[in-house]
């Protein structure tokens, strides 16, 4: 029997999981128009970049929350090195550090797919990068409030990446 905090992490995974099939689905088999780069290598090389500016438009405003945070806080503003820090500020820490590692791992499977799909699944790119800025604004919204009301942001953040991750070789074992 699930508790009511797993049973609303698991709806709000669920309904992630399913909005990111849906939404790399279609990229793939009915991509929009403007969505799939010029052809050759540097171009999708910068095309990835432009669409991975999102990402870093997360991190920079986690970053800077955090900042802002500690330096108008007297208790904070000696840095998490040095204090335990006030609730707001380990909350503020946890989501930079969650965005961090999926910031990571997000920019490195986008490049691998970059590289290694065909021109034709280029558009997930977009796809996965717009499903990770929402998730990261429901995920830092969400945070204080407990599990369930961030598994939805979570979700829309890691699913993507994870799904491109194990497209990647399907793809290339068909080839």
């Amino acid at each position: 029997m699930l508790t009511e905090k797993q049973s609303g992490v698991l709806r709000g995974m669920l309904a992630g999981l399913g909005a990111t099939v849906v939404v790399l689905a279609l990229a793939i088999l009915a991509t929009p128009t403007g969505w799939i780069p010029q052809h050759g290598f540097p171009a999708n090389l910068v095309y990835t970049a432009k669409w991975d500016s999102l990402l870093l438009i997360c991190l920079a405003a986690n970053i800077a929350a955090l900042a802002r945070h500690r330096f108008f806080t007297p208790e904070d503003i000696d840095g998490g090195g040095l204090t335990k820090g006030t609730p707001q500020a380990q909350v503020l820490q946890s989501v930079l550090q969650n965005t961090l590692e999926q910031s990571v791992l997000a920019f490195a499977v986008h490049f691998v797919w970059t590289i290694t799909m065909p021109l034709s699944w280029q558009a997930v790119v977009p796809a996965a990068a717009i499903l990770f800025f929402v998730g990261r604004v429901l995920f830092w919204r969400g945070y204080a409030l407990g599990a369930p009301s961030r598994a939805l942001g979570f979700a829309l953040t890691f699913y993507p990446t994870v799904i491109m991750l194990v497209l990647m070789p399907g793809r290339w074992l068909l080839l």
